[in-house]
C-alpha cells in the first residue's frame, strides 16, 4: 500500500457562486474543507446578487485560506499544486478565484490547475467513499443546473446526458419559498416544511416525462408555474394556504422525475453505480426516493454528506489531486474564467512546452524569494 505521503497534496479555491470554499486533499483523504458564505448579504434580495458575491469573495479569500491551511497542518510551500474553479458560474465571482489561485501558484511555484464545477461535485465523492467506479452516472442538482452525466474518466471524459431546458431544480424551490413567503435560500426550509406535509396531498405535474419528452432532459419551470397558480388561486379564494402540503406535493414532483431519469439512464447504459451531487443532493426526501429506487434495480447510489455536496473547495482540491495522480498537464498562466465552460472540459490544460518552461522558472524565483 502506497504512503499516504506521496498521494498528492493539492489546495481548491471555489468561487463560482455565494460561497468562498477553500479545501486541502492529500490524495483522496480530506484535510481541511474552510467556507465562508455570503448567503446572508443576499437573502434580502431573494437570491444571489452577482456585485455582491464578488466583492464578498474578495474579502474572504485570504482568510479562508489560512485557516485551510491551519486546520490541514501544513504550510503552503508544502502543496503539490494549486485548483481553481475556472467555470460555469458567474464571472467576476470567479475571476477572484482565478486570480487568487494564479497569485498564490506563482507566489509558492506551483502548478496551476482550472478545473471545471460541475466535473468537481462529481469527484468530491472520492472523499467519502473511495475512488470512482468507471464508468459512473452522475446526476447534478444545484440552484444552476440539474444534468445527468457520464463520466469514464473525471479528469478527461465526461459526457453529457441530459440538462434542464429551463429553470433547475434548486431555482425552482427558491422561488416556491419565495411565493410561500418561507424565504431564502429554498431548498432547506422546503425539506423542512415537507416532512409534516402530504406529498400525495396536490397532484403537481411532472415536466417531460411523456412518451415523446427526451428521455433525460429536465423541466421545472411549469411545474414552478402550476404550484404558484395553486397558491395563488386558493389566496384569491380567501383559503388558508396549507403550506406543509404544497412543500412536500412540490418536494415530491421534483424528486420522482429527478430519481425516476437516473436510474433509467442507468438502465439505458448498462452502468450500476449512480453518483448524486450539487447542494439539492442534501435533500432527505431526493436521497430517500433515490435509495429506494436504485436498491430496486440492482444499482449501486453514492451520495456524499451533505456539506461535500454544496459548494465547497474541498471538491475542487478532490479534482486537482486527480488531475495531479493521473498527470494531467497543468494550466497556463493565462488562464481565464469561463462562465460558460462546458462539462466536457473537466479541467483547462496549459500548452505543454509553455507551461513546464513557466513553471520551472517561477518555481526557481519562488525559492529565490523563499530563501533569500
Amino acid at each position: 500500500m502506497a504512503d499516504l505521503r506521496d498521494a498528492p497534496l493539492v489546495l481548491g479555491i471555489e468561487t463560482s457562486c455565494d460561497e468562498t470554499g477553500v479545501g486541502i486533499v492529500r490524495g483522496t483523504t480530506l484535510l481541511a474543507d474552510a467556507v465562508a458564505s455570503s448567503v446572508d448579504e443576499h437573502a434580502r434580495f431573494g437570491g444571489v446578487v452577482p456585485e455582491v458575491a464578488s466583492r464578498a469573495h474578495l474579502e474572504a479569500m485570504v482568510p479562508t485560506i489560512d485557516r485551510a491551511l491551519k486546520e490541514a497542518g501544513v504550510a503552503a510551500t508544502d502543496l503539490d499544486g494549486i485548483a481553481v474553479t475556472a467555470g460555469p458560474g458567474l464571472a467576476g465571482a470567479l475571476l477572484v478565484g482565478v486570480s487568487a489561485a494564479k497569485a498564490y501558484a506563482y507566489a509558492l511555484g506551483k502548478p496551476l490547475y482550472g478545473v471545471n464545477h460541475l466535473a468537481s461535485h462529481i469527484c468530491v465523492d472520492q472523499l467519502e467513499h473511495g475512488a470512482l467506479p468507471e464508468p459512473t452516472m452522475a446526476l447534478l442538482v444545484s440552484g444552476g443546473h440539474s444534468s445527468l452525466l457520464l463520466s469514464t474518466d473525471i479528469t478527461s471524459d465526461v459526457r453529457p446526458m441530459g440538462a434542464t431546458i429551463d429553470d433547475a431544480a434548486g431555482e425552482a424551490f427558491d422561488k416556491i419559498a419565495r411565493v410561500l413567503n418561507l424565504g431564502f435560500p429554498g431548498g432547506p426550509v422546503i425539506d423542512r416544511y415537507a416532512k409534516e406535509g402530504d406529498p400525495e396531498a396536490i397532484a403537481f405535474p411532472r415536466g417531460l416525462t411523456g412518451p415523446r419528452d427526451p428521455a433525460y432532459d429536465f423541466s421545472f419551470s411549469g411545474l414552478k408555474t402550476a404550484v404558484a397558480r395553486w397558491i395563488e388561486a386558493k389566496r384569491a379564494a380567501g383559503e388558508e394556504v396549507p403550506v406543509r402540503d404544497v412543500a412536500a406535493s412540490f418536494q415530491e414532483a421534483v424528486v420522482d422525475v429527478l430519481t425516476r431519469k437516473a436510474v433509467r439512464a442507468c438502465k439505458d447504459e448498462g452502468v450500476d453505480h449512480l453518483m448524486i451531487g450539487g447542494g439539492v443532493a442534501a435533500n432527505s426526501r431526493l436521497r430517500a426516493l433515490a435509495q429506494e429506487r436504485c436498491e430496486a434495480a440492482g444499482i449501486r447510489l453514492r451520495v456524499p454528506r451533505p456539506k461535500l455536496c454544496t459548494d465547497n473547495g474541498a471538491m475542487v482540491a478532490a479534482l486537482g489531486a486527480e488531475m495531479v495522480a493521473r498527470g494531467r498537464a497543468a494550466s497556463d498562466w493565462d488562464l481565464s474564467a469561463d462562465s460558460s465552460l462546458p462539462v466536457t472540459d473537466p479541467h483547462v490544460p496549459g500548452t505543454s512546452q509553455g507551461h513546464g518552461h513557466n513553471h520551472d522558472h517561477v518555481h526557481e524565483v519562488a525559492k529565490d524569494n523563499l530563501y533569500s
